[in-house]
């Protein structure tokens, strides 16, 4: 049986009282989550220092949870529209609490072979998107769905206390013990979910099988359209939130913790933007929003690659790129939102929120094979970005025709 809205008549209107209560509960699962699948990257440099890593080896250490988060997506979204995000919410937060705790593992073993491994895996608490946006979508009329996909994409924050957060952890308890912190974090956090948490009376369950699903998403122009465009403002945002505290060492010369610090208040700026990007999807269109996003990526991608001076240029210029990141990742889920058949939003979620990982997973590939070559510091990675997010820009503007505006 697909998952299909409801009919509703005078008589019958579903109670949706419950959309506030289930939106912040799904929000809270998120920012949990994304905190433990970026719990790798603020400690980049203190791997790259005990290991004796190349900007290549750090590169990849970094970068390989994204892999798991972003294709595991596509899995999890298809299971969310047969499950529900009431039972999936619970069920990958918890999955995610072994591997927080074999990555420490790992670190007290300095094993660059085992950080792999158990990151790759760790990636799991990264899908967790692909859970939340058919959930929070199914609770919500369609003129509202920009702004709950958009505040529900907020949750992305946990990157933010991840990075401000994390080192700090490690210097006040140890690095054992923040491990073992983010790792209750989530059993609490799966045990609130399983209470708490219900999915809308206007779901149903689609027992349809998974790859036929999948294919029948593959087969709508939207679904390949909007990876495109989540490849470049998401994955443009995972890859600076998760490279950042390595590019401010190289760059900058920051510590550990004034890299983290500001690669928080990176993540911030995106997080507030996404919500914003959402609302303003539902009264100017996501196509005029996507226009601003990239638009003001490629610009700021060509300043940052000229290296601004700090303190204030350099962070304006970084505060800025994330807040036009997160823009555009607010503008293209408003438009899965209105774009995609209901039944299918789950898979289709989850191949979008699959490309946008990915566009996250190999940028700090390509900066640190790139570091010093050709041009000063990042500078081919940067350019590389420019030429990306012009292309998106012409094709968001000119080669979509779907109802969005």
């Amino acid at each position: 049986m697909s998952r299909t809205a409801t009919p509703t008549t005078a008589a019958t209107t579903p109670d949706l009282s419950g959309q506030g209560r289930n939106l912040a509960l799904a929000l809270f699962a998120f920012t949990v989550t994304f905190w433990a699948w970026n719990i790798i990257g603020p400690l980049g440099v203190r791997y790259t220092e005990q290991l004796g890593l190349t900007s290549s080896q750090k590169a990849l250490l970094v970068a390989t949870p994204v892999l798991v988060g972003s294709v595991g997506r596509i899995l999890a979204g298809a299971l969310t529209d047969r499950l529900g995000g009431r039972v999936m919410f619970p069920a990958l937060t918890l999955l995610s609490v072994p591997f927080v705790l074999l990555v420490a593992v790992a670190g007290n073993a300095r094993s660059y072979t085992l950080l792999l491994l158990f990151g790759f895996f760790l990636g799991i608490a990264g899908t967790t998107f692909a859970v939340g946006i058919p959930f929070v979508n199914a609770w919500f009329t369609a003129d509202r769905r920009g702004f709950a996909t958009g505040l529900f994409g907020a949750g992305m924050g946990g990157t933010a206390l991840s990075a401000f957060f994390t080192p700090r952890f490690v210097t006040w308890f140890g690095y054992t013990a923040t491990h073992v912190i983010l790792a209750a974090a989530l059993v609490i956090t799966a045990a609130i979910c399983w209470v708490a948490m219900r999915n809308s009376p206007l779901w149903s369950p689609n027992t349809d099988p998974v790859l036929p699903k999948l294919r029948a998403a593959l087969q709508l122009p939207i679904t390949w359209q909007m990876s495109f465009l989540y490849a470049v403002a998401f994955g443009g945002f995972v890859a600076f939130s998760t490279y950042l505290p390595t590019y401010l060492k190289d760059v900058y010369a920051f510590d550990l913790t004034s890299a983290g610090t500001r690669t928080a208040g990176f993540a911030i700026a995106a997080v507030v933007a996404r919500p914003i990007g959402g609302v303003l999807s539902d009264r100017i269109g996501p196509r005029a929003v996507l226009g601003m996003s990239l638009a003001g990526t490629a610009v700021l991608a060509v300043v940052l690659a000229f290296r601004p001076p700090l303190e204030l240029p350099a962070g304006a210029a970084f505060v800025a790129m994330a807040f036009f990141l997160g823009l555009g990742t607010g503008g293209v889920f408003a438009w899965v939102a209105e774009a995609a058949p209901p039944e299918r939003v789950g898979s289709v979620t989850g191949l979008v929120g699959a490309a946008g990982g990915l566009g996250g997973y190999f940028p700090p590939l390509v900066l640190g094979a790139t570091y010093e070559k050709v041009l000063p510091a990042y500078g081919v990675g940067l350019v590389l970005l420019t030429v990306v997010a012009v292309a998106a820009l012409a094709f968001s503007q000119l080669g979509i025709r779907s109802k969005a505006s």
